[in-house]
Protein backbone atom coordinates (compact mmCIF):
# COMPACT_ATOMS: atom_id res chain seq x y z
CA UNK A 1 0.00 0.00 0.00
CA UNK A 2 1.27 3.68 -0.90
CA UNK A 3 1.58 6.43 1.30
CA UNK A 4 -1.42 8.12 -0.26
CA UNK A 5 -3.17 5.16 -0.05
CA UNK A 6 -2.59 5.05 3.81
CA UNK A 7 -3.55 8.81 3.58
CA UNK A 8 -7.00 7.82 2.32
CA UNK A 9 -7.68 5.01 4.69
CA UNK A 10 -6.83 7.02 8.09
CA UNK A 11 -9.26 10.18 6.34
CA UNK A 12 -11.98 7.45 5.42
CA UNK A 13 -11.68 5.89 8.53
CA UNK A 14 -12.06 8.93 10.43
CA UNK A 15 -15.11 10.65 8.24
CA UNK A 16 -17.10 6.98 8.50
CA UNK A 17 -16.56 7.23 12.17
CA UNK A 18 -18.05 11.04 12.30
CA UNK A 19 -20.44 10.16 10.25
CA UNK A 20 -21.83 7.33 12.21
CA UNK A 21 -22.58 10.03 15.35
CA UNK A 22 -25.90 10.29 16.11
CA UNK A 23 -27.18 13.82 14.07
CA UNK A 24 -27.30 15.16 17.59
CA UNK A 25 -23.88 14.39 18.35
CA UNK A 26 -22.38 15.77 15.49
CA UNK A 27 -24.43 19.21 15.48
CA UNK A 28 -22.54 19.75 19.03
CA UNK A 29 -19.64 18.90 18.21
CA UNK A 30 -19.91 20.75 14.80
CA UNK A 31 -17.79 17.35 13.18
CA UNK A 32 -19.32 16.23 9.62
CA UNK A 33 -21.76 16.64 7.65
CA UNK A 34 -23.84 13.10 5.96
CA UNK A 35 -21.75 11.40 3.65
CA UNK A 36 -23.46 11.82 -0.22
CA UNK A 37 -24.15 8.69 -2.14
CA UNK A 38 -21.52 9.14 -4.76
CA UNK A 39 -18.95 9.39 -1.50
CA UNK A 40 -20.14 6.37 -0.09
CA UNK A 41 -19.78 4.99 -3.73
CA UNK A 42 -16.51 5.49 -4.10
CA UNK A 43 -15.35 3.00 -1.19
CA UNK A 44 -18.21 0.54 -1.56
CA UNK A 45 -15.71 -1.48 -4.02
CA UNK A 46 -15.92 -4.63 -3.13
CA UNK A 47 -17.11 -7.61 -4.76
CA UNK A 48 -19.29 -10.85 -3.22
CA UNK A 49 -19.41 -14.22 -4.35
CA UNK A 50 -22.24 -13.70 -6.68
CA UNK A 51 -21.35 -11.15 -8.36
CA UNK A 52 -22.90 -8.47 -6.29
CA UNK A 53 -20.80 -5.54 -6.64
CA UNK A 54 -18.75 -6.12 -9.91
CA UNK A 55 -18.78 -2.98 -12.56
CA UNK A 56 -20.00 -2.48 -15.72
CA UNK A 57 -17.49 -3.47 -18.16
CA UNK A 58 -15.98 -6.57 -19.76
CA UNK A 59 -12.44 -7.83 -20.66
CA UNK A 60 -11.45 -11.07 -23.00
CA UNK A 61 -8.41 -13.35 -22.39
CA UNK A 62 -6.58 -11.76 -25.24
CA UNK A 63 -6.51 -8.44 -23.73
CA UNK A 64 -5.46 -10.19 -20.57
CA UNK A 65 -2.48 -11.07 -22.36
CA UNK A 66 -0.95 -7.75 -22.97
CA UNK A 67 -2.20 -6.16 -19.65
CA UNK A 68 -0.76 -9.01 -17.87
CA UNK A 69 2.74 -8.84 -19.29
CA UNK A 70 3.18 -5.10 -18.94
CA UNK A 71 1.78 -5.10 -15.15
CA UNK A 72 1.85 -8.32 -13.52
CA UNK A 73 4.67 -10.75 -15.36
CA UNK A 74 7.68 -8.75 -13.54
CA UNK A 75 6.43 -10.33 -10.37
CA UNK A 76 3.98 -13.37 -10.92
CA UNK A 77 6.26 -14.93 -13.99
CA UNK A 78 5.44 -14.68 -17.64
CA UNK A 79 2.96 -17.71 -17.16
CA UNK A 80 2.05 -17.32 -13.65
CA UNK A 81 4.56 -19.14 -12.28
CA UNK A 82 6.68 -17.10 -10.15
CA UNK A 83 8.33 -19.08 -7.22
CA UNK A 84 9.20 -15.43 -5.66
CA UNK A 85 5.74 -14.16 -5.59
CA UNK A 86 2.55 -15.74 -5.46
CA UNK A 87 1.94 -18.51 -7.77
CA UNK A 88 -0.89 -17.79 -10.10
CA UNK A 89 -1.05 -20.79 -12.12
CA UNK A 90 -2.02 -22.66 -8.80
CA UNK A 91 -5.61 -20.47 -7.89
CA UNK A 92 -7.78 -23.15 -8.95
CA UNK A 93 -7.00 -24.89 -5.66
CA UNK A 94 -7.14 -21.19 -3.67
CA UNK A 95 -9.58 -19.82 -4.61
CA UNK A 96 -13.88 -20.48 -4.16
CA UNK A 97 -14.97 -18.23 -6.77
CA UNK A 98 -13.83 -16.38 -9.67
CA UNK A 99 -15.27 -13.25 -8.79
CA UNK A 100 -13.27 -13.33 -5.68
CA UNK A 101 -9.94 -13.14 -8.44
CA UNK A 102 -11.67 -9.87 -9.53
CA UNK A 103 -12.24 -8.54 -6.41
CA UNK A 104 -8.31 -8.50 -5.45
CA UNK A 105 -6.55 -8.00 -8.71
CA UNK A 106 -9.07 -4.69 -8.36
CA UNK A 107 -8.13 -3.74 -4.63
CA UNK A 108 -4.45 -4.75 -4.74
CA UNK A 109 -2.56 -4.38 -7.72
CA UNK A 110 -0.27 -3.82 -9.90
CA UNK A 111 1.71 -3.49 -6.89
CA UNK A 112 3.20 -0.30 -6.03
CA UNK A 113 0.15 1.28 -7.86
CA UNK A 114 -2.87 -0.34 -7.00
CA UNK A 115 -6.11 0.49 -8.42
CA UNK A 116 -4.73 1.92 -11.38
CA UNK A 117 -6.63 -0.65 -13.84
CA UNK A 118 -9.46 0.20 -15.12
CA UNK A 119 -12.60 -2.28 -15.09
CA UNK A 120 -12.34 -3.30 -18.16
CA UNK A 121 -8.45 -3.92 -17.70
CA UNK A 122 -8.94 -5.93 -14.31
CA UNK A 123 -11.98 -8.63 -16.65
CA UNK A 124 -9.15 -8.60 -19.03
CA UNK A 125 -6.46 -9.74 -16.39
CA UNK A 126 -8.85 -12.15 -14.28
CA UNK A 127 -10.27 -13.87 -17.59
CA UNK A 128 -6.18 -13.99 -18.67
CA UNK A 129 -5.33 -15.95 -15.11
CA UNK A 130 -8.45 -18.05 -14.96
CA UNK A 131 -7.47 -19.31 -18.92
CA UNK A 132 -3.63 -19.63 -17.43
CA UNK A 133 -5.26 -22.06 -14.86
CA UNK A 134 -7.32 -23.70 -17.48
CA UNK A 135 -10.74 -22.60 -15.91
CA UNK A 136 -12.25 -20.81 -19.17
CA UNK A 137 -11.75 -21.02 -22.56
CA UNK A 138 -9.15 -18.55 -24.76
CA UNK A 139 -12.48 -17.10 -26.21
CA UNK A 140 -13.86 -16.34 -22.76
CA UNK A 141 -15.02 -12.61 -21.85
CA UNK A 142 -15.50 -12.10 -18.15
CA UNK A 143 -18.29 -9.37 -17.22
CA UNK A 144 -20.44 -8.83 -14.85
CA UNK A 145 -22.72 -11.76 -15.92
CA UNK A 146 -20.06 -14.55 -17.08
CA UNK A 147 -17.34 -14.08 -14.61
CA UNK A 148 -20.29 -15.13 -11.28
CA UNK A 149 -20.92 -18.14 -13.24
CA UNK A 150 -17.53 -19.58 -13.50
CA UNK A 151 -17.18 -22.93 -11.15
CA UNK A 152 -13.76 -22.91 -9.63
CA UNK A 153 -12.24 -26.77 -9.88
CA UNK A 154 -12.25 -26.83 -5.81
CA UNK A 155 -14.40 -24.24 -4.41
CA UNK A 156 -16.85 -26.58 -2.77
CA UNK A 157 -13.88 -28.24 -1.15
CA UNK A 158 -12.54 -24.99 0.46
CA UNK A 159 -14.41 -24.25 4.00
CA UNK A 160 -14.32 -21.05 6.00
CA UNK A 161 -11.46 -20.79 8.53
CA UNK A 162 -12.64 -21.69 11.95
CA UNK A 163 -12.45 -19.11 14.12
CA UNK A 164 -9.78 -18.70 16.96
CA UNK A 165 -9.69 -20.55 20.03
CA UNK A 166 -12.71 -23.22 18.26
CA UNK A 167 -15.04 -24.52 20.38
CA UNK A 168 -17.51 -27.59 19.03
CA UNK A 169 -16.94 -26.28 15.64
CA UNK A 170 -17.98 -22.48 16.83
CA UNK A 171 -15.02 -20.09 17.60
CA UNK A 172 -15.43 -19.06 21.02
CA UNK A 173 -15.47 -15.06 21.49
CA UNK A 174 -14.59 -15.02 25.34
CA UNK A 175 -11.65 -16.99 24.84
CA UNK A 176 -12.68 -19.26 27.88
CA UNK A 177 -10.51 -22.18 26.73
CA UNK A 178 -7.52 -20.05 27.69
CA UNK A 179 -8.58 -19.31 31.01
CA UNK A 180 -7.18 -22.09 32.89
CA UNK A 181 -3.70 -23.97 32.36
CA UNK A 182 -2.01 -21.05 30.22
CA UNK A 183 1.47 -21.30 29.38
CA UNK A 184 3.28 -19.04 31.33
CA UNK A 185 6.53 -18.63 29.35
CA UNK A 186 6.22 -17.65 25.38
CA UNK A 187 8.69 -18.86 23.37
CA UNK A 188 9.31 -16.72 20.49
CA UNK A 189 10.07 -18.76 17.31
CA UNK A 190 10.50 -16.74 14.39
CA UNK A 191 10.64 -13.32 13.69
CA UNK A 192 10.46 -10.56 10.61
CA UNK A 193 13.93 -9.33 9.71
CA UNK A 194 15.11 -6.13 11.00
CA UNK A 195 13.73 -2.64 9.46
CA UNK A 196 11.48 -5.23 7.49
CA UNK A 197 8.00 -2.92 8.78
CA UNK A 198 10.08 0.27 8.63
CA UNK A 199 11.46 -0.27 5.37
CA UNK A 200 8.16 -1.90 3.98
CA UNK A 201 5.75 0.90 5.53
CA UNK A 202 8.09 3.47 6.57
CA UNK A 203 7.45 5.78 10.17
CA UNK A 204 4.01 5.58 10.59
CA UNK A 205 4.32 8.85 12.31
CA UNK A 206 4.62 9.46 8.71
CA UNK A 207 0.77 9.73 8.46
CA UNK A 208 0.49 12.60 10.95
CA UNK A 209 3.12 15.09 9.27
CA UNK A 210 1.40 18.36 9.13
CA UNK A 211 -1.43 17.21 11.74
CA UNK A 212 1.39 17.47 14.86
CA UNK A 213 -0.72 19.31 16.92
CA UNK A 214 -2.97 16.30 17.09
CA UNK A 215 0.30 14.39 18.41
CA UNK A 216 1.23 14.95 22.02
CA UNK A 217 4.95 15.74 20.66
CA UNK A 218 5.57 15.92 16.94
CA UNK A 219 8.48 13.67 15.72
CA UNK A 220 12.30 15.41 16.03
CA UNK A 221 13.27 16.30 12.27
CA UNK A 222 15.99 13.85 12.32
CA UNK A 223 13.77 11.16 13.16
CA UNK A 224 11.76 11.12 9.44
CA UNK A 225 12.09 8.97 7.00
CA UNK A 226 12.43 11.51 4.43
CA UNK A 227 14.61 14.11 5.96
CA UNK A 228 17.65 12.21 7.58
CA UNK A 229 20.59 12.67 5.80
CA UNK A 230 22.23 9.39 3.95
CA UNK A 231 25.69 9.91 3.86
CA UNK A 232 26.67 13.51 3.44
CA UNK A 233 26.64 16.14 0.32
CA UNK A 234 29.18 13.99 -1.43
CA UNK A 235 26.94 11.11 -1.42
CA UNK A 236 23.88 12.65 -2.85
CA UNK A 237 22.68 14.56 0.39
CA UNK A 238 18.95 14.08 1.26
CA UNK A 239 17.19 11.12 0.12
CA UNK A 240 14.63 12.16 -2.49
CA UNK A 241 10.65 12.24 -1.13
CA UNK A 242 10.34 10.16 -4.40
CA UNK A 243 12.56 7.70 -3.26
CA UNK A 244 10.13 6.83 0.14
CA UNK A 245 6.85 7.60 -1.81
CA UNK A 246 7.07 5.23 -4.85
CA UNK A 247 7.50 2.35 -2.93
CA UNK A 248 11.62 2.16 -3.33
CA UNK A 249 12.72 1.51 0.46
CA UNK A 250 10.15 -1.69 0.66
CA UNK A 251 13.21 -3.58 -1.35
CA UNK A 252 16.07 -1.16 -0.91
CA UNK A 253 18.09 0.08 1.80
CA UNK A 254 21.08 2.88 1.69
CA UNK A 255 23.94 0.35 3.04
CA UNK A 256 22.32 -3.31 3.01
CA UNK A 257 20.28 -5.19 1.15
CA UNK A 258 16.57 -6.02 1.80
CA UNK A 259 14.73 -8.00 -1.27
CA UNK A 260 16.70 -5.50 -3.51
CA UNK A 261 20.71 -4.67 -3.60
CA UNK A 262 21.33 -1.26 -1.53
CA UNK A 263 21.73 2.14 -3.38
CA UNK A 264 25.50 1.70 -2.19
CA UNK A 265 25.89 -1.45 -4.26
CA UNK A 266 23.59 -0.20 -7.02
CA UNK A 267 26.37 3.28 -7.42
CA UNK A 268 29.10 0.92 -6.71
CA UNK A 269 28.30 -1.58 -10.07
CA UNK A 270 27.46 1.11 -12.07
CA UNK A 271 30.52 4.09 -11.13
CA UNK A 272 32.30 4.98 -14.48
CA UNK A 273 30.01 3.59 -16.73
CA UNK A 274 28.63 6.18 -19.03
CA UNK A 275 25.64 4.60 -19.71
CA UNK A 276 24.47 4.40 -16.25
CA UNK A 277 22.01 6.79 -15.94
CA UNK A 278 20.11 5.76 -19.43
CA UNK A 279 20.42 2.31 -18.16
CA UNK A 280 18.98 2.57 -14.51
CA UNK A 281 16.02 4.74 -15.86
CA UNK A 282 14.87 2.18 -18.08
CA UNK A 283 15.39 -0.28 -15.49
CA UNK A 284 12.83 1.33 -13.29
CA UNK A 285 10.30 2.21 -15.52
CA UNK A 286 10.24 -0.99 -17.08
CA UNK A 287 10.79 -3.15 -14.09
CA UNK A 288 12.95 -6.75 -14.86
CA UNK A 289 15.15 -9.56 -13.27
CA UNK A 290 18.25 -10.99 -13.18
CA UNK A 291 20.99 -8.62 -12.64
CA UNK A 292 20.87 -8.47 -8.60
CA UNK A 293 19.06 -12.18 -8.44
CA UNK A 294 15.61 -13.60 -9.54
CA UNK A 295 13.57 -11.54 -7.77
CA UNK A 296 11.53 -9.14 -10.16
CA UNK A 297 11.62 -5.48 -9.64
CA UNK A 298 7.95 -4.25 -10.22
CA UNK A 299 7.73 -1.61 -13.59
CA UNK A 300 6.89 1.90 -11.90
CA UNK A 301 5.12 3.37 -15.64
CA UNK A 302 3.64 6.69 -13.85
CA UNK A 303 6.89 7.99 -13.07
CA UNK A 304 7.87 11.44 -15.05
CA UNK A 305 11.21 11.73 -16.73
CA UNK A 306 12.08 14.53 -14.24
CA UNK A 307 11.44 12.33 -11.38
CA UNK A 308 13.64 9.27 -12.60
CA UNK A 309 15.99 11.37 -13.56
CA UNK A 310 16.51 13.03 -9.88
CA UNK A 311 15.97 9.16 -8.37
CA UNK A 312 18.50 7.99 -10.99
CA UNK A 313 20.91 11.16 -10.24
CA UNK A 314 20.99 10.45 -6.08
CA UNK A 315 21.29 6.94 -6.83
CA UNK A 316 24.31 6.92 -8.74
CA UNK A 317 25.92 10.06 -6.32
CA UNK A 318 25.99 7.22 -3.59
CA UNK A 319 28.99 5.87 -1.98
CA UNK A 320 30.50 2.64 -0.81
CA UNK A 321 31.26 3.97 2.49
CA UNK A 322 29.69 6.43 4.91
Amino acid sequence: MSKSDRWIGALAAVLLLVMALPSQARENYHLGRKATASEIAGWNIDVRPDGKGLPKGQGSVSQGGDIYDANCASCHGSFGESNEYLALTGIKAKLNHATTLFDYINRAMPFPHSKSLTADQVYAVAAYVLNLNDIVPSDFVANRQTLPKVKMPNGNALKPYPGMMSVDGKPDVHNTACMKNCEKVVKITGSLPAGFTKNLYGDIRDNFRGLETMNEQAPPKADMPGGAKVGNASAGGKMPKLITTSGCTACHALDYKILGPSFRNVAAKYQGNAGAAKHLTHKIRAGGAGVWGSIPMPPHPDLTDADLSTMVRWILAQKTTK
